[in-house]
């Protein structure tokens, strides 16, 4: 569900960022739900990531955690419930082998598993304090 808008006026609104000073105020979003930022994403994928998969072996993905997890979703074919439900731990890689399709034929955390188990247990509690 998407969160209540901010306003212009509010100094959190994306219009106060100096990064966004160049993008039409009809492209700036006042509020943003997971739905929107998978298909915020998607475009990304297909028309970035996708082309660099086919050009070079390996490919570093580096992004905030509902961007993660946007396209763990995608990658994953997660349900609404499954990806709400995702704690990927910050700063943690998760290596993605893929098929010739981009299908995945496997994934793992790289990492020791006691400090991968931490940092995930910190994401959910992070998110259950609604700082997320």
């Amino acid at each position: 569900m998407r969160p209540p808008e901010l306003v212009p006026a509010d100094a959190r609104h994306p219009s106060h960022d100096p990064r966004y000073a160049g993008l039409p105020p009809e492209l700036l979003p006042s509020a943003e739900c997971l739905k929107d930022v998978v298909e915020r994403m998607l475009p990304y994928w297909y028309d970035a990531i996708v082309p660099d998969l086919l050009t070079h072996e390996c490919v570093l993905v580096s992004a905030h955690g509902n961007s993660l997890r946007a396209l763990v979703k995608h990658l994953d074919g997660l349900s609404e419930q499954e990806v709400v439900d995702l704690d990927i731990p910050t700063g943690v890689p998760r290596v993605y082998n893929l098929r010739a399709d981009f299908s995945v034929q496997s994934w793992r955390y790289l990492g020791d598993q006691a400090e991968i188990e931490k940092r995930a247990a910190e994401v959910k509690a992070q998110a259950k304090s609604g700082r997320s």
